[in-house]
């Protein structure tokens, strides 16, 4: 884990693609997409049924790594509103065990809008914490601190002819509102089976605006490595 500061705060972010917020000794992952794996074999697409578990199992070791009482999801949980219901057993028993042993948010996004609890913890459209606000998709024109998933972003370099592709945090630094430091973070997709979009994808700039400046984060060899991405000053 590497630390991060952002609205004034410091948090943690995992080699796996997940965030920690110690002060509330919070998780927070992002694009899950559980069961996608099943959605698309009944679409005809035959991929391996297994990545519910792989991407189960990556959340207990976070939560073993980081001590976190709580987890809370930042949508996109279930690739659709009907994932739940096609949970083979050993997942479906991991997902129980989970939800039991922790705090357990589910914040729905685009493509479970109609989930159910049916998988346990508690469902929420958007939260506030602390005055950070956690939803699903950023919302252009927000300047209060928010932590948001939807768009999958990875960092794209080439180096030394190398093509380089990673998963990645986008970080916004805004002006400071009320006194209070600001900024937007969408965080790195989490589930197995998540694809990615250009971290300087006008769409992920233009969702964090207003912004005085956005940087790609990732950890690196136990470090913070920062990439900026746009400035207004530019």
């Amino acid at each position: 884990m590497v630390p991060l500061s952002f609205a004034g705060e410091e948090w943690l972010l995992t080699e796996g693609r997940a965030l920690y917020w110690p002060r509330e000794r919070a998780l927070l992952v992002a694009d899950l997409h559980l069961e996608k794996g099943s959605f698309f074999a009944r679409h005809g697409q035959m991929v391996p049924p297994y990545d519910s578990r792989e991407t189960l199992e990556r959340v207990a070791l976070a939560i073993r790594e980081t001590g976190a009482r709580r987890v809370i999801t930042l949508g996109d949980n279930f690739h659709d509103s009907e994932g739940s219901a096609r949970l083979e057993p050993h997942a479906a028993g991991m997902l129980s065990a989970l939800t039991k042993a922790v705090d357990w948010v589910w914040i729905t996004g685009n493509h479970d809008p109609d989930m159910d609890a049916r998988c346990g913890g508690t469902l929420a459209e958007e939260l506030e914490i602390g005055g950070t606000i956690l939803r699903h998709r950023a919302q252009r024109g927000e300047t209060r601190p928010e932590l948001s998933g939807h768009y999958h972003p990875r960092l794209q370099l080439t180096v030394h002819r190398r093509h380089i592709r990673r998963p990645c945090a986008v970080v916004s630094a805004n002006e400071d509102v009320g006194g209070r430091p600001s900024g937007r973070m969408i965080l790195p997709a989490f589930g197995a089976y998540t694809g990615g979009m250009n971290a300087a994808d006008p769409a992920i700039l233009e969702a964090l605006q207003p912004a005085e400046s956005i940087d790609a984060v990732v950890p690196a060899k136990g470090r913070l490595a920062r990439f900026n991405l746009w400035s207004r000053a530019a």
